[in-house]
C-alpha cells in the first residue's frame, strides 16, 4: 500500500472515483448481458417518458442516465490519474479528465438511443395495427379536435398509442374502436357498432 500513501489528495480522488465508475459500469455491463440471455435487455431505466417523439412509442433517452454517468467517472477518473502520472499539470489534468468523461458521456447516451431505436424500428411494425380493435385509455375528441390515446396488443405487446377520430362526439374511455388508418403519426379509429359502453348496457339490463 506504499503506493497508495504516496498518492496525493487530488490522485486519491481520481482513483477512488475511477474505481467506483468502473465497478458500477462493470455491473451494468454483467446485468444488460444476463437481460440479453434472458430475451432482451431492459433500457427502461434510462428512457425518458416525457414527451413526445416522432413515433408511437417514446424511444427518447434522458440525457442525464446512469450508464452515461458511470462512464463519465470512470473513464474521467482514469483519464486524470494518468495524466497525473507523467506530472501533467494540475488544472489541465482536471480540464483533460473533464473532457474525456464527457466524451464517454455522450457516446453511451447515443449507443442507448440508437439501440433503443433499432430495437423499436425492427420489432414493431405501427401500420399493421389498420383494422384491428383497440380500446379507447384516454376519451377521443370528436371531429379530430383533439387527441386521444388507445390500448391494444401488437405483434405481441401492449402498446398505447395517439389517435383521433373523424366522429362528431367524443369517444369515452373505455369503449371498443377500429383502426381504420394513420393521420400525422397517431391511429385513425371508429367506434365499432353494435357495441356499446357498459354504463349504457348495464342501464338497459335493469
Amino acid at each position: 500500500m506504499d503506493w497508495f500513501k504516496q498518492m496525493s489528495g487530488l490522485e486519491i480522488a481520481y482513483f477512488v472515483i475511477a474505481c467506483i465508475g468502473s465497478l458500477l459500469l462493470l455491473i451494468q455491463i454483467v446485468m444488460m448481458i444476463i437481460g440479453a440471455a434472458d430475451g432482451g435487455m431492459d433500457l427502461d431505466t434510462d428512457t425518458d417518458a416525457d414527451g413526445d417523439l416522432d413515433s408511437f412509442t417514446d424511444t427518447g433517452v434522458s440525457l442525464f442516465t446512469t450508464k452515461g454517468l458511470t462512464a463519465f467517472f470512470a473513464i474521467g477518473g482514469w483519464t486524470g490519474l494518468t495524466l497525473l502520472s507523467y506530472d501533467v499539470n494540475t488544472g489541465l489534468s482536471i480540464a483533460i479528465s473533464v473532457a474525456a468523461g464527457l466524451a464517454a458521456y455522450l457516446l453511451v447516451w447515443g449507443l442507448i438511443r440508437l439501440i433503443l431505436r433499432m430495437q423499436e424500428d425492427g420489432t414493431v411494425d405501427y401500420g399493421s395495427a389498420v383494422g384491428k380493435s383497440a380500446t379507447v385509455y384516454v376519451s377521443i375528441p370528436g371531429g379530430r379536435s383533439g387527441r386521444g390515446k388507445v390500448a391494444l396488443v401488437l405483434q405481441g405487446r401492449y402498446t398505447e398509442a395517439d389517435a383521433i377520430t373523424d366522429e362528431t362526439e367524443r369517444i369515452p374511455v373505455d369503449a371498443a374502436v377500429e383502426i381504420v388508418g394513420m393521420v400525422e403519426e397517431a391511429y385513425l379509429v371508429k367506434r365499432v357498432s353494435g357495441k356499446e359502453e357498459p354504463e349504457k348496457a348495464e342501464e338497459k339490463r335493469e
